[in-house]
């Protein structure tokens, strides 16, 4: 699933091209991926485009008061077209969801793979008429976050373990799976230590340590092509997707702990002391 990072250079990336265009055209193609019915797709047609935004995982596009604004989910990605297809998109089992075609024939396709589907798409006169947007909690990397923003989050988080209250949006919005793995690694924390654990020291080396793990992530995707994002990604990762490797800050073999629907990874010697976190739901260190 594209993260803050990804997100933020598809956001960029997007900018430079669609910024100033009006939109010709918007095809849907996969009827589940919208989630309104209020403004109509087609009140996009003939709009310019003013800007484009981001809310979390979410990329906004502004268009004179109407906003496309859509969530990529675990398996949707981005596909830019320098020049569209002539013959309209039509259902088939291909991944395409949506495609906006801007008026100088280039555009983007929204595409899922996979059998389950949750790339999402709105259109609103306002974002914060989307739910998932008016709850998000704040971006860590705002400029009005602080230690004293964190601080508070990690005390309401109470004995929450420290992996759920950074990948949880109503918390923080933006960081997802890889990367609260990634800065958890960093801060050479388990992620299963309780949030309210923490003492004053430790806080800061975390929110300190958070912020240097997601500026090194944006300034690595910063300018790339939305083709090039997916594997910039996977090799820039320590810990995540790498069970089995050898850790690349001490050598320890990277393990993984899988859940219903997701898994996560980290460095016994780095983060646990050398123990192993048992692979079930609501683990806790073996003894």
């Amino acid at each position: 699933m594209p993260e803050m990072p990804e997100v933020e250079a598809l956001r960029g990336f997007l900018e430079e091209r669609v910024v100033g265009r009006a939109i010709a055209r918007v095809w849907l193609v996969a009827f589940s991926a919208l989630k309104t019915h209020t403004p109509p797709l087609d009140a996009l047609s003939g709009l310019e485009v003013t800007s484009v935004s981001r809310h979390g995982k979410w990329i906004d596009l502004d268009a004179q008061g109407v906003h496309l604004i859509f969530h990529l989910a675990r398996a949707g990605w981005l596909q830019w077209r320098d020049e569209m297809p002539a013959a309209p998109p039509r259902p088939s089992k291909n991944p395409l969801a949506l495609r906006v075609v801007l008026d100088d024939n280039s555009g983007f396709d929204l595409t899922e793979a996979g059998t389950q589907k949750h790339l999402a798409v709105h259109v609103a006169t306002d974002p914060a008429d989307v739910a998932m947007i008016s709850s998000l909690g704040p971006d860590p990397m705002g400029p009005e976050f602080g230690q004293a923003e964190f601080d508070a989050i990690l005390a309401k988080a109470g004995r929450a373990q420290l992996k759920g209250v950074l990948r949880d949006q109503r918390v923080l919005a933006g960081i997802g799976n890889a990367y609260s793995d990634e800065i958890l690694h960093t801060a050479r924390l388990s992620p299963f230590t309780p949030a309210s654990s923490l003492d004053e020291a430790a806080r800061a080396h975390l929110l300190a340590t958070l912020r240097q793990v997601l500026t090194d992530a944006l300034a690595h995707t910063a300018g790339l092509g939305a083709n090039q994002l997916k594997d910039s990604k996977r090799s820039s990762m320590a810990v995540h997707g790498r069970t089995g490797l050898p850790c690349p800050v001490c050598g320890d073999t990277v393990r993984e702990v899988s859940f219903a629907d997701s898994s996560l990874q980290y460095c016994p010697t780095c983060q646990t002391g050398g123990k192993l976190l048992a692979d079930r739901r609501l683990s806790k260190l073996l003894k």
